[in-house]
């Protein structure tokens, strides 16, 4: 919407601000966090460790106990029950976000009044005194921009990077199978589902848009699936499960908000929420890079426990490292 591409938190560049926002905060999550760690334990240092990872990995090793041991029903159980407690905030999200899509509306005949009281003008006073009355507007209506939903998006991004975590440094996942795959190895077939079904939620979300939204988020609904898939094809196979059952939940609960909450027949505000599947292509990315960033680390910190269980290798030994696990 032309009106209001200027505003400095709305439209198109308020999309690219969440989405910085959002890789900011994963970066700081997953880069920082894992402190290096290639098993996660109840005394893996780092508060991100001890109080998000390894409380979800504890969680799927005892979920796994409820199905014989099954990780692959750990995964999609756990996977679930996180997105269901995320899911009131998204509902709130989604809400707030139709709110102002509505008060836009009935803004929307003042807001296009003033673009053609200063359609001929680019003088920088004249460009100032829109902004200010625009401003004006905003406030007899009672419409603030930046309140664009972000509280759900910040909560969210450590519990989805601590998921992923988790299944990465949870080393009984290595050794297990689930249906056709081994979860500590790469699967094509499961690749190409995590692919199509990222494409698809990517389609589902652009139902409610505008044209003109649609265009701007052309490139971002195809980035996510891309960016999945390629990490999908060198990720352990644990990984694209997870991914798959998050990506089917995020397009049942979108099918959901639409019919909880329907478009309106005019022109809508184009929000700048960052989509989910988008969060999950952010967290993989990052995630990955701080693998390959930490990686060396990890490879000098498997010597020197190689070297030590080398030098005090006892049953002793042994006992305390298991007790240390539980």
């Amino acid at each position: 919407m032309d009106t209001i591409k200027g505003f400095t938190f709305t439209g198109k560049r308020g999309r690219l601000l969440g989405l910085i926002l959002a890789l900011m905060m994963v970066v700081l999550l997953s880069g920082c966090g894992t402190g290096g760690a290639t098993e996660i334990h109840s005394d893996t240092p780092g508060f991100f460790n001890h109080y998000v990872v390894f409380p979800l990995s504890y969680s799927m090793q005892h979920i796994a106990s409820w199905f014989g041991g099954s990780y692959g029903l750990a995964i999609i159980v756990l996977t679930l029950t996180v997105r269901f407690a995320l899911m009131p905030l998204m509902m709130r999200q989604a809400k707030s976000q139709q709110a102002m899509k509505q008060k836009m509306n009935i803004m929307q005949p003042e807001l296009d009044q003033l673009k053609k009281k200063y359609e001929n003008k680019t003088d920088t006073a004249s460009k100032q005194q829109q902004q200010q009355e625009m401003m004006e507007i905003y406030k007899k209506h009672s419409f603030n921009p930046l309140n664009i939903g972000c509280l759900p998006i910040l909560i969210q991004l450590p519990i989805l990077s601590g998921m992923y975590t988790a299944i990465r440094l949870t080393p009984e996942l290595s050794t297990h199978s689930f249906l056709w795959f081994k979860l500590g190895h790469p699967d094509w077939i499961m690749a190409i589902i995590v692919a199509i079904l990222y494409l698809f939620q990517a389609k589902v979300s652009q139902v409610n848009m505008t044209p003109e939204q649609r265009k701007q988020f052309a490139i971002m609904g195809y980035v996510s699936p891309i960016m999945m898939a390629f990490f999908s094809f060198s990720a352990p196979a644990a990984m694209p499960l997870y991914w798959m059952v998050s990506g089917t939940f995020l397009i049942l609960q979108t099918l959901l908000f639409q019919r909880m909450y329907p478009a309106q027949p005019t022109a809508a505000i184009a929000d700048v929420a960052v989509p989910s599947a988008t969060l999950d292509a952010a967290a993989a990315a990052l995630d990955h890079e701080a693998d390959r960033i930490a990686s060396p680390a990890r490879k000098q910190g498997k010597g020197k426990n190689k070297s030590s269980r080398a030098k005090g290798k006892s049953g002793k030994t042994a006992s305390n490292t298991k007790s240390a696990r539980v």
